[in-house]
C-alpha cells in the first residue's frame, strides 16, 4: 500500500462514525446563524441539526498524547461529520476555568461543556470518582461494558442531574503508573510521611496508608516535584508523564497503576443546553463520543511500551509494586470504598452496581482470556 493509501487511525475514525451517523447527517443543510436547516424525515417530518457554537474547557494540555489529543480529535471530526454546523472552541487548563472547576462551570453556565477526569470532583460530588477510576476496580474494557451494557450510563447521569450536568463517556485510557518516586518504595511504611500528588479514591487510600496527599493540576506537578515540595507523584499515562518531564526529576516508576487500572474521562454538559439540542444532534455528539471511546484506548495502550522499552536510556528504573504493598493497599481499598458507600446514597448505589457486574463478568473473564502467567 503506498504511503497516501496508508489507512491511519484518523481515517478510521472517519469511516466508523460516517458509518453509523450518515443516515441522520444525509442530505443535510448547514444553517447559518439565525436559521434552520431541516431535511425532510422519512415519517414526512422534519428532522434538523442546529448550529452550535460551544466553548469546552479542557483539563489537558493539547500538546499531550492522548488525553489532549482526544478533544482536538473529536472537535474536527465533529466539524467534518456536521459539515459545520457542530464547532467547539477548546480552551486549554485554567485558561477560562480552573482545571478542578470545569463541571462546576459548566452547570453555571459560564461555559457549555467541558473535558474532564470527572474524579476531580469528588469533594462536591463524592461519588464521582466511581465512574473515572477505582482502585482495584473495572478494566478498560469492563468498565465501558458496565457503562453501555450493565446500566453504568443511567447511574452516571442520574448522578450529574442534581448539578445540572450531563456527563458523556467520551475516552477511556488503559492503566496509569503506580507513581514518579525520588527513592525506593519497599514496603508499606515507605509511604509514611511520602510527601506525593495522588488523585480520587486513591488518594484516600494513599492517606490511610501514611502518605501526606496533595492535589495539584498536572501542569504544576513537575515543578512541584523539582523544587522538592513533594516526594513523588502519579498523573497519568507513561507517555503523558514523560511528556511533562517527570523522568527528569523522579527515577523510580512504579507499575501498576492499581489506583486508576483504566481512566474514564467525560465531555460534560450543561444540561439545559443538552435538553435544548434535537435528538438527532445529541445522537451524533454521543455517537462520536463513542467513537472517541474506542480511539483513546487503542492509542493510549499502542504508545506505551516504547517508552517503558527506553527508560534505561534515561536512567528511569520500571519497577513493579512489591506484592505485600498491592495486597495492602487493596485491604486499605475495600475498607476506604465500603466507608464512602456508608456516607453517600449515589456511591453506595454506583458501587454496588459495579461490584456486582465485576462478580458476574468474572466468569467470562477467567475463562475467556490467556491466564497472566501463560
Amino acid at each position: 500500500m503506498s504511503p497516501d493509501r496508508r489507512i491511519t487511525p484518523l481515517a478510521l475514525l472517519i469511516a466508523v462514525v460516517t458509518a453509523l451517523v450518515v443516515g441522520a447527517l444525509a442530505s443535510l443543510a448547514v444553517r447559518p446563524p439565525g436559521t434552520a436547516a431541516t431535511r425532510a424525515a422519512p415519517d414526512g417530518g422534519v428532522a434538523s441539526l442546529e448550529r452550535i457554537r460551544w466553548r469546552v474547557a479542557s483539563a489537558y494540555g493539547s500538546n499531550l498524547p492522548v488525553a489532549g489529543d482526544a478533544m482536538l480529535n473529536l472537535r474536527d471530526e465533529l466539524l467534518k461529520l456536521s459539515a459545520g454546523a457542530i464547532e467547539l472552541q477548546i480552551f486549554e487548563p485554567g485558561e477560562v476555568v480552573p482545571v478542578f472547576g470545569i463541571t462546576e462551570a459548566v452547570r453555571d453556565g459560564k461555559i457549555q461543556a467541558g473535558f474532564t477526569w470527572i474524579g476531580y470532583d469528588q469533594g462536591r460530588v463524592p461519588a464521582s470518582p466511581l465512574i473515572a477510576a477505582v482502585p482495584f476496580g473495572l478494566e478498560p474494557v469492563e468498565f465501558s461494558a458496565w457503562w453501555y451494557y450493565a446500566g453504568g450510563r443511567e447511574l452516571g447521569e442520574a448522578l450529574y442531574r442534581e448539578h445540572g450536568v450531563l456527563p458523556l463517556l467520551c475516552a477511556i485510557t488503559g492503566p496509569e503508573t503506580a507513581g514518579w518516586f525520588r527513592r525506593p518504595i519497599e514496603s508499606l511504611e515507605d509511604l509514611e510521611g511520602l510527601k506525593i500528588r495522588f488523585a480520587g479514591l486513591g488518594g484516600k487510600v494513599m492517606q490511610r496508608a501514611g502518605a501526606s496527599v496533595t492535589m495539584i493540576p498536572g501542569g504544576e506537578i513537575f515543578q512541584a516535584l523539582e523544587k522538592g515540595a513533594i516526594d513523588a507523584a502519579e498523573f497519568s499515562l507513561p507517555i503523558v508523564d514523560q511528556r511533562l518531564g517527570f523522568d527528569r526529576v523522579a527515577k523510580f516508576n512504579y507499575f501498576p497503576g492499581w489506583h486508576q487500572i483504566g481512566s474514564a474521562n467525560h465531555l460534560v454538559v450543561n444540561l439545559d443546553t443538552w435538553h435544548a439540542l434535537t435528538e438527532q444532534t445529541r445522537s451524533v455528539l454521543r455517537t462520536a463520543c463513542r467513537a472517541s471511546v474506542t480511539m483513546t484506548i487503542a492509542q493510549s495502550e499502542a504508545l506505551q511500551g516504547a517508552v517503558i522499552r527506553d527508560f534505561p536510556g534515561k536512567g528511569v528504573e520500571a519497577r513493579p509494586l512489591p506484592l505485600e504493598v498491592l495486597r495492602e493497599l487493596s485491604r486499605i481499598t475495600a475498607e476506604v470504598l465500603d466507608e464512602e458507600a456508608a456516607k453517600d446514597e449515589h456511591f453506595a448505589r454506583i458501587l454496588a452496581s459495579q461490584r456486582a457486574f465485576a462478580e458476574t463478568y468474572s466468569w467470562w473473564k477467567r475463562l475467556g482470556y490467556l491466564p497472566r502467567d501463560f
